[in-house]
């Protein structure tokens, strides 16, 4: 009875936080939403900067001009509550989680937000400028390129997003050191093998040419590096095991 109570609860504390962060995203969302048409021309710039002259975006769809703009002011909008989103995701989890653990959240949350969006404009500054001039110069003689806005939309909300997690990389080796689930000397030792994983990573996440998954697969490696070079700082972690252990003595002692 105690067991199926005890589910029932956490069932309805789950509910209750995605309801807050639905809530939250359709909040930001009715914000945007005045200004979906104005977002979308921000999106635009690199194509259209890239693009040759007396070329333009198209919409295949009657509806295209109308929803897409919405479709990608949603996505602001999700992009926006981020840092709130995982904060209903730490309050979920936190009644599980050591005191120790507890104390590395809000750095864990600041941190993972920061590179979220740094990803982001990566890939908004550095690399969408590369890939869409390169595309644009190697149209065929005769070609217009004219690219479908919505297919557009889907081709970069990829691109945010494979970079935006790829950003956070050091807050993942980071967390792994300091969890005790691994160190500094080990992952050094792994360093190939890392630099294989970022560039089978670009390949699955960027669209298949080698422009685009050079450009994500290096910045992992590099903030691999980072992460490194922060964690000789940090002091080493505790195995999961040990934790118990002293988790266990802290609540002895107190008794």
């Amino acid at each position: 009875m105690n067991a199926e109570g005890t589910l029932t609860s956490h069932l309805a504390e789950l509910r209750d936080r995605l309801l807050r962060a639905i809530g939250a995203v359709l909040v930001v969302f009715l914000v945007l939403a005045p200004f979906a048409n104005d977002l979308y021309e921000l999106l635009a710039r690199p194509l259209m900067a890239a693009l040759p002259e007396n070329n333009s975006m198209i919409s295949t769809e009657p509806h295209g001009p109308f929803f897409v703009p919405f479709k990608f002011a949603l996505a602001c909008a999700f992009a926006v509550a981020v840092p709130y989103l995982l904060y209903q995701l730490w309050a979920f989890v936190a009644p599980g989680l050591y005191a120790h653990e507890k104390r590395l959240v809000l750095p864990l949350l600041l941190s993972s937000s920061v590179l979220f969006y740094l990803g982001i404009a990566f890939a908004y500054f550095v690399v969408f400028p590369i890939i869409f001039k390169f595309f644009a110069g190697t149209a065929p003689e005769g070609v217009a390129v004219m690219t479908d806005i919505n297919a557009y939309l889907g081709f970069v909300i990829k691109l945010f997003f494979a970079f935006g997690v790829a950003f956070e990389v050091p807050v993942a080796t980071l967390l792994l050191i300091r969890m005790g689930a691994t160190s500094v000397d080990k992952l050094k030792g792994k360093r190939p093998y890392i630099i294989i994983g970022a560039f089978v990573m670009g390949m699955l996440l960027t669209p298949p040419d080698i422009f685009s998954q050079t450009l994500l697969a290096v910045p992992v490696w590099l903030l691999f590096e980072a992460g490194l070079a922060c964690a000789k700082y940090m002091p080493a972690g505790k195995s999961p095991v040990e934790s118990a252990q002293t988790e266990a003595a802290d609540a002895a002692d107190a008794a």
